[in-house]
């Protein structure tokens, strides 16, 4: 008795989407994309890409440091630098020891970007130019901020194709209403 009870109880109150429904899941996810080096990338455009992928409507909003990703003059040439990195202390993020001491040495953001990159392509993950263009044709929202934009006397010429346009944070709130938001 008690197991059908708990059963029908975990039916009812079942907070796990079903993933093989077809149907729309009226689900949202927001992301604020506020950093522009290639580690902090990522993440964003992973998790975008996913929620794609089960049928969530993704809107990314590109702000300060962000930009770096969505302008035209910077979206190739995103670095990693380890000067500050916790997570490249020993053993590292690369298998390797490398002391913090060497972060701040000449050539070491060009050497771990180069170690990134290689081992991003060996997963077969699309660098980021390829893989906004991907997120924007699987219908994702890419989105400016006014004022970074402003700040940085950016215009919509400046910044790649898919972006839709260059909004104020009041309007991507009401765009976004109701859903998740992750701030990167």
């Amino acid at each position: 008795m008690t197991t059908d009870v708990t059963s029908q109880v975990n039916e009812e109150t079942s907070f796990v989407p079903s993933f093989d429904d077809e149907a729309e899941s009226g689900r949202k996810l927001a992301i604020i994309c506020s950093k522009g080096n290639l580690d902090m990338a990522y993440p964003a455009l992973i998790l975008g890409n996913a929620a794609l992928g089960e049928g969530i409507e993704v809107h990314l909003f590109f702000t300060f440091w962000g930009f770096d990703m969505i302008n035209k003059r910077t979206q190739g040439d995103l670095q990693f630098s380890y000067l500050g990195n916790t997570a490249m202390h020993p053993p590292g993020m690369f298998g390797v020891h490398m002391p913090q001491g060497m972060a701040g040495l000449p050539g070491m953001t060009a050497a771990t970007t180069k170690m990134m990159k290689k081992q991003i392509a060996d997963l077969d993950v699309p660098e980021v130019p390829e893989f906004l263009e991907m997120i924007h044709a699987s219908g994702g929202h890419l989105w400016a901020c006014r004022m970074s934009a402003d700040m940085m006397k950016l215009h919509e010429d400046d910044l790649i194709d898919e972006v839709e346009g260059i909004i104020s944070a009041s309007d991507f709130m009401e765009l976004t209403d109701g859903a998740q938001l992750l701030f990167i």
